[in-house]
């Protein structure tokens, strides 16, 4: 995933899926609908509200502020210089967002991995 071109809908699919969540389960953690998740990861919503974007960034344990500015919203200056990657990524020390993409990524794709030879 690039910073410029991530859309927040693919952001939040990629987190989600890092957690091995389903859009259900992650109706149960915020109550915002796994039909509206839906249309958020499609792109079909560009600009979820910013009490979605809290409860979504709440749920998943990252910045509210990459959410906020991945939807389009002006995010403070120094909120996106000093922004702390939370949870596991802080063992990292500070990311850039590719690394954290990155990292996202590689993830989902050994859930993904894991998940296949449990069904085999």
């Amino acid at each position: 995933m690039n910073d410029k071109t991530t859309t927040i809908g693919k952001y939040l699919k990629a987190i989600r899926e890092a957690a091995g969540l389903t859009l259900r389960a992650v109706e149960e953690k915020t109550g915002v609908s796994n039909a509206f998740l839906s249309q958020i990861e499609s792109g079909k919503v560009r600009r979820p509200s910013p009490i979605v974007l809290h409860k979504l960034a709440d749920a998943f344990g990252v910045p509210y502020d990459t959410l906020m500015e991945k939807a389009g919203y002006p995010a403070p200056t120094a909120a996106r210089n000093t922004r702390a990657s939370v949870g596991l990524f802080q063992r990292f020390g500070r990311l850039s967002q590719e690394e954290e993409d990155a990292l996202l990524e590689y993830l989902t794709f050994i859930r993904s991995r894991s998940q296949r030879r449990g069904r085999a």
